[in-house]
Order: C-alpha cells, then sequence, then structure tokens
C-alpha cells in the first residue's frame, strides 16, 4: 500500500457526519447490494476513472472497500490527482465489527 493516510471506521463516520467528508465505497456492485454504509457514494474501483466527474470537488474523501487493499489503492490514486482522501482501514469489515450503521439490499 502507498503513503496515503489511514484512518479507522469510526474516524470515518466522525468525518462524513461532522467534517462534510464523503465516503466512497469502491467495491462490486455485488458487494455494495449485500452490505454497504448508509449515505456513501458507490463507484467501482474499476469504474473510477471514467467517472470523476462524480467525486466532489472539495472535502475528504474516505475510501472504503471490503478490507482495505482495494481502497488505498483508490486512495493512493485521488491523493496523485489532487484530491483530499484517506483509506478507511479494514474496510466494510471494520465498520461492521465497530457496530456502524450499515444497509442490506
Amino acid at each position: 500500500m502507498g503513503v496515503t493516510k489511514q484512518i479507522s471506521a469510526t474516524e470515518a463516520l466522525q468525518l462524513v457526519q461532522e467534517r462534510g467528508g464523503v465516503l466512497l465505497d469502491v467495491r462490486e456492485p455485488d458487494e455494495w447490494v449485500t452490505v454497504r454504509a448508509p449515505g456513501a457514494l458507490h463507484i467501482p474501483m474499476r469504474e473510477l476513472s471514467t467517472s470523476t466527474d462524480r467525486l466532489p470537488t472539495s472535502g475528504t474523501i474516505a475510501c472504503i472497500c471490503h478490507v482495505g487493499a482495494r481502497s488505498a489503492v483508490v486512495a493512493d490514486a485521488l491523493v496523485g490527482a489532487g484530491y483530499d482522501a484517506v483509506n478507511v482501514a479494514g474496510g466494510m469489515e471494520a465498520w461492521e465489527s465497530a457496530g456502524l450503521p450499515v444497509e442490506h439490499g
């Protein structure tokens, strides 16, 4: 993984709720449908290069995937492209383990 800052799932929730950040879920659609964080922006990793117009132009983007590996790659790429991005360490597994809110279906 690169040098992008890692934050916990709890810190990611605070970033979104208290500081106007965006949670960017980069998992595949089948993963997204199974479980997701409420209010997350969903852009699968493979579609990101053609969907940057959907990304916020200000504020921090907290990238999340299943365990934090794909989102780390995405966060590094976003930082390299000039975005303020961080990676959610442990991904949705950490999110769920922390007892944070989720949606299904």
